[in-house]
């Protein structure tokens, strides 16, 4: 009976560990969304859909990584890493996450303002991480905890900021008629995300000096476009209807 409630709070340490950068991120994009703030039903939706995403990467993941099995592409040279963090990781990632919220998201009443779509990608995204970063912690213990805080999950946010971006001025374009400017925003969008996602994740992966200074570069640049970003859309956001 001792051990039971040691337990429990070894429990409870590794899931704020795992959850409290997510959540931290969450608030600072709810902040920054001054118009009109969504309905936190909704923002949860966000996140449901969020881990959703992960778990049907997870299954994606498999079958490309299969797929490239089959097919005998080395993986152990730059190509065969490129292949697999861009189109097996970033575009099955992104992918997910970014149809499922956009299902959901799409139609709302609330998506209303420009600024809305950073906060539904960024949710989603954030549901994605916190999701994985249990998987993590749980499985390899605190020691990854503190550099994925500083890392992976701000690096979700990263992409998620891109994407939601040009996913608000998507919904613009569409309530203005322009389909084909809807259509050029949202492939854009996720392209980029899936561009940022698959550098990323490939410098992460080679050891080597040359990649590691590229991976701490990326990461520094990322941050500063991104925080600027939703800093300047928080600022000039407008009604969309």
């Amino acid at each position: 009976m001792f051990f039971m409630p040691v337990f429990d709070t070894i429990l409870w340490v590794y899931l704020i560990a795992a959850l409290a950068p997510a959540i931290y991120l969450m608030s600072y994009i709810y902040r920054q969304d001054t118009i009109e703030k969504e309905p936190a039903g909704l923002l949860w939706g966000c996140v449901g859909r969020g881990v959703l995403a992960a778990l049907l990467s997870i299954i994606l993941e498999t079958i490309g990584q299969r797929i490239l099995n089959v097919s005998q592409v080395n993986q152990n040279t730059l190509l065969g890493v490129m292949i697999l963090n861009f189109v097996v990781v970033g575009a099955v990632e992104e992918g997910t996450k970014y149809a499922l919220m956009g299902q959901y998201t799409w139609n709302k009443r609330d998506f209303n303002c420009r600024f809305d779509g950073i906060v539904y990608a960024a949710f989603t995204s954030l549901g994605f991480a916190a999701f994985e970063n249990i998987e993590y912690v749980f499985q390899y213990g605190l020691s990854v905890a503190l550099p994925r805080a500083f890392l992976s999950i701000p690096g979700h946010l990263g992409f998620s900021v891109i994407f939601g971006c040009f996913y608000g001025r998507a919904r613009l374009s569409a309530n203005q008629g322009r389909r084909a400017k809807m259509y050029a925003e949202i492939i854009v969008g996720y392209l980029l995300a899936v561009l940022l996602h698959g550098t990323y994740d490939t410098c992460a992966t080679i050891q080597s000096s040359t990649s590691t200074l590229t991976f701490i570069g990326v990461v520094v640049v990322l941050y500063i476009i991104v925080f600027k970003l939703v800093k300047h859309e928080s600022r000039t956001d407008e009604f969309i209807d």
